[in-house]
C-alpha cells in the first residue's frame, strides 16, 4: 500500500500555471497513491507556462464551483506569475484556500502560489517561503519569510521555485501521510 492510498488531493489552478509546478506534484502525489483532482474556474483544459512561452494543456477534473473542502485531504497551489495572480481575485478560489486552512488540512504552495495564502490571510505569524519577488507581499501579510527550499509551519508547506520541487513534494507527501494538520484557529 502506498503512503497516500485513499487520499484525495486538490490542485487549484488556471491558465498560466508554471508547467512543472502543477505536473510534478500531480505525478508524485499520484505515484504515492493519492487521487489527484485538478480544480479550476475553467471547465476545459488549462494551459501552462513553460520558460518564456505557453506550455502544455492539463485537463480540468472539477470546476471550482463544485469543489468542497470536505471532499479532499489536502490542497496544492502551483505558481507561475499568471495563475495565482488571476486566482487571487477570484473570490471562490480565495474562499477555498481559507476553507482548507480553517479545516486544518495541509496546503502546499510553491513559487508565486503563496499569493493565494496572502490573499486568504492565513500566513500571520507563520514561517513560510516563496519566490523572491513576492517576499515583501509575504512579509506584509505577516509571514516570517525564510530563504529555504521548503518551509513547513502547521501544515502549510511552501517552496521557492521549480528547483525545489523534489523537497516540496517529499515534505507535502510526509505531511499528508502522517496526518500532520494545522492547528485550527482559536
Amino acid at each position: 500500500m502506498s503512503k497516500l492510498t485513499g487520499k484525495r488531493i486538490a490542485i487549484l489552478a488556471t491558465h498560466g500555471f508554471e508547467q512543472s509546478e502543477l505536473e510534478v506534484p500531480r505525478d508524485k502525489l499520484s505515484a504515492a497513491g493519492a487521487e489527484v483532482v485538478v480544480v479550476s474556474p475553467e471547465d476545459k483544459a488549462i494551459k501552462g507556462w513553460q520558460g518564456s512561452d505557453w506550455g502544455n494543456e492539463v485537463a480540468v477534473d472539477m470546476n471550482l464551483d463544485d469543489a468542497r473542502v470536505e471532499d479532499f485531504e489536502a490542497l496544492v497551489l502551483p505558481g507561475g506569475q499568471i495563475n495565482p495572480d488571476v486566482l487571487r481575485v477570484e473570490e471562490k478560489a480565495v474562499a477555498l484556500v481559507r476553507a482548507f486552512h480553517d479545516a486544518g488540512k495541509p496546503i502546499g504552495a510553491i513559487c508565486h502560489g503563496p499569493w493565494l495564502l496572502v490573499e486568504a490571510d492565513v500566513l500571520r505569524g507563520r514561517n513560510a517561503t516563496s519566490y523572491k519577488s513576492i517576499r515583501t507581499d509575504m512579509v506584509n501579510a505577516g509571514a516570517k519569510w525564510r530563504d529555504e527550499e521548503v518551509v513547513t509551519d502547521k501544515g502549510i508547506v511552501t517552496s521557492r521555485q521549480p528547483d525545489d520541487l523534489d523537497a516540496f513534494c517529499a515534505k507535502l507527501i510526509e505531511e499528508i501521510a502522517e496526518g500532520r494538520h494545522q492547528r485550527k484557529a482559536a
